[in-house]
């Protein structure tokens, strides 16, 4: 099994690299690269799941339970959200920020600390585009998306995969 996941990685990494040219190479750190590249195939992969889920599989309809009810936009990122965050975090320590030397709990834990704030501003985000300025779901969801992934970047490479300092 870790001989597959090692191709995969290897697979993936040699991919995103090549479209890391010279012109990028001389401006953008190669760590920067491989994160905005990840980040951008989960956040890309997060929003077809969200516009499945939003569409298809509760069919805009608000969902009804006995004390309370979920709203169409919310439960679609409810669901969607457990994907991209398993996603999102195997990018992160095994392609964008290789570096780390903490271990691998503690970078989930660190990893769900960033995504929980992560959810309060899909959350916030989403009722404020959604149902204040009456933006429809799917654009709304991108606009939180880009302001959620400017956020991570910059969590994710000093709190999350952080070198440990010695």
């Amino acid at each position: 099994m870790k001989r597959i996941a090692g191709s995969i990685r290897r697979f993936i990494i040699h991919f995103i690299d090549f479209f890391y040219i010279k012109p990028i190479r001389r401006i953008v750190p190669e760590s920067l690269f491989r994160y905005f590249f990840c980040g951008s195939a989960n956040m890309v992969f997060d929003w077809c799941l969200y516009f499945v889920f939003y569409n298809f599989v509760f069919a805009k309809e608000i969902l009804q339970f006995r004390f309370f009810a979920i709203s169409p936009h919310i439960a679609a990122f409810i669901f969607s959200f457990p994907v991209s965050f398993t996603t999102g975090f195997l990018l992160g320590k095994y392609i964008s920020f290789q570096g780390s030397s903490l271990q691998g709990r503690t970078q989930l834990i660190r990893y769900g600390m960033v995504t929980g704030s992560n959810i309060l501003i899909n959350y916030m985000g989403l009722k404020l585009f959604v149902e204040q300025f009456g933006i429809f779901p799917t654009p709304s969801k991108m606009m939180v998306s880009i302001i959620c992934t400017v956020f991570s970047y910059f969590m994710q490479r000093y709190f999350t995969f952080s070198k440990k300092l010695s």
